[in-house]
């Protein structure tokens, strides 16, 4: 079975590489990614699977299924959104190749065991967080498994990222001209002070806390006071429950520059991308089915500064794998240099791999009892039930 699965995914070698082109040569925002949508979901009907756009109220997510009767549903998560003026410089199209190969390849097993193969499309990972929409939406409802591989300078299991969420905060003061400024009140003062709160309070934030920001709106003339300031914040926690913490402080330097200032703040808060949790019976599965592809995934070193995804919801919800792919890129992820790697011959090569890798795995969760049972374990005493 695991030979037939290998087999078919070399078959269509070529077709994934160019979804993947397709998808590099068209990158597509957040919620617009429509031609990316529709070039998965014909080369997923043409493998025989059921393809439903526009599921959870997203018009660009979707759902692909081959139902093989009744038994545990494994789903390979596609992401495809590109960043502004840099395109794929996260390497989604790969993602996308990838999530699409190993379904296509572990359908092609279908005979040996019973349960759905299926692909989620989740559109706008960056920074808008579509599997959070999805998650809400019952889209992630009858998966059991969920398992994706994500471009990078290293091939890594087990790795962890942190808890997300962006803040926008507006101050509305008065006009005023400059040379009688207790006339107005300074909208753009009324934000500074709250970055200076902040770095005031940093030293009661936990030790992990990130807070980066800037400042959007700031007045349009120097001689005037202006009465209308805008600031946006990225904060970051190791954990939702810190990420929590956090915000109560941000909430608290905010309040205080309204008192000083006497300008009113409206604040507007995306929801909150949750720390990764890696399920490592799932990761180690993945991991001995790549070394046998030739490929060494080693453990992350969860110590570090990493970023942050939408895929940590999911994995609160079921056991997850999200392993990073090493690419060949000198540059980080984010990066034009990353652009340009992602649409490599040597990235395709990788990315080939990690189908296998991905599908193989698929194959195991589905045909070994014992198996999901110690991934469920692992998840209800790590993530449902934690005793810490």
């Amino acid at each position: 079975m695991k030979n037939l699965i290998l087999e078919a995914i070399d078959g269509i070698r070529g077709e994934l590489v160019e979804l993947s082109m397709e998808i590099h040569r068209n990158p597509e925002l957040a919620f617009k990614e429509y031609k990316a949508c529709a070039a998965l979901a014909e080369f997923l009907r043409k493998h025989g699977f059921t393809v439903e756009t526009g599921i959870a109220g997203l018009e660009t997510a979707f759902r692909a299924v081959r139902d093989f009767g009744e038994g545990p549903t494994v789903a390979f998560i596609a992401e495809y959104d590109a960043l502004p003026e840099i395109g794929h410089a996260c390497g989604h199209n790969l993602i996308a190749m990838m999530a699409a190969g190993a379904a296509a390849g572990l359908a092609a097993a279908g005979d040996g065991f019973k349960g759905k193969v299926t692909v989620l499309g989740t559109p706008a990972e960056e920074g808008l967080g579509g599997k959070l929409n999805m998650l809400d939406g019952g889209a992630f409802d009858d998966v059991d498994f969920a398992l994706m591989v994500h471009p990078s300078g290293e091939n890594l299991i087990n790795r962890t990222s942190t808890a997300l969420q962006h803040w926008t905060v507006a101050f509305a003061g008065k006009n005023a001209h400059s040379s009688n400024p207790q006339n107005g009140i300074n909208a753009l003062t009324a934000a500074m002070q709250t970055f200076h709160n902040i770095d005031v309070l940093r030293p009661l934030m936990p030790l992990t806390a990130n807070i980066n920001g800037i400042i959007t709106e700031g007045g349009t003339a120097a001689n005037i006071i202006t009465d209308r300031a805008v600031a946006e914040f990225t904060v970051r926690a190791k954990t939702l429950d810190d990420l929590h913490i956090v915000c109560d402080y941000i909430t608290r330097a905010v309040k205080a520059a309204e008192v000083l200032t006497g300008a009113s703040a409206t604040v507007c808060r995306d929801a909150c991308y949750a720390e990764f949790h890696p399920n490592r019976a799932m990761n180690r599965a993945f991991g001995d089915n790549m070394s046998g592809l030739g490929i060494v995934m080693n453990e992350a070193d969860n110590e570090g500064k990493y970023g942050s995804s939408d895929i940590g919801n999911v994995s609160l919800k079921v056991p997850s794998v999200h392993a990073y792919l090493e690419i060949g890129s000198n540059y980080p992820g984010h990066h034009l240099g990353f652009t340009e790697a992602s649409a490599s011959d040597y990235a395709h090569i990788m990315a080939v791999k990690a189908a296998k890798g991905l599908a193989l795995t698929g194959f195991d969760i589905m045909a070994d009892e014992a198996l999901r049972k110690r991934i469920r374990d692992e998840f209800e005493k790590e993530v449902l039930y934690p005793t810490t």
